[in-house]
């Protein structure tokens, strides 16, 4: 998990994030992670798309670029929107999230850990550098 985290944190600026509406591939940039027991942690609004695809089907597709490598991950984002430490996490991490109204009280505050991950970092011939499962 630590050769995944430092990629999406340290060597990008942001990642993109498959889902899956109705038939359909979706995709968007996500901003940083964030590393909170033992986890990865993104977050989003529950009013956003995103938010919505993921409560119907949580796997999703996570790719970043650093100009040179690549990384892929397979997962499953699992919503922990009630666990009060991970929020106070991400909020300490950012300091525009609060503006942003992710706050404590926010009822559409939506953090997610990636789970069941399967991810692979390939340079760019394709030839993979790393791989890690957690």
């Amino acid at each position: 998990m630590e050769k995944t985290f430092d990629f999406l944190k340290n060597r990008t600026h942001f990642n993109f994030v498959s889902t899956i509406s109705g038939d359909k591939p979706s995709c968007r940039p996500f901003g940083d992670p964030v590393l909170f027991n033992g986890k990865i942690y993104v977050l989003t609004n529950a009013q956003k798309n995103v938010a919505k695809q993921i409560a119907e089907n949580n796997h999703v597709c996570i790719v970043a670029y650093d100009g040179t490598d690549w990384i892929r991950i397979n997962c499953e984002l699992v919503d922990d929107s009630e666990n009060i430490e991970a929020k106070k996490a991400i909020i300490a991490e950012f300091d525009w999230a609060e503006e942003a109204g992710y706050t404590l009280d926010a009822p559409d505050f939506k953090t997610y850990f990636l789970a069941n991950a399967d991810a692979t970092i390939y340079n760019e011939d394709g030839e993979v550098l790393a791989t890690e499962n957690f």
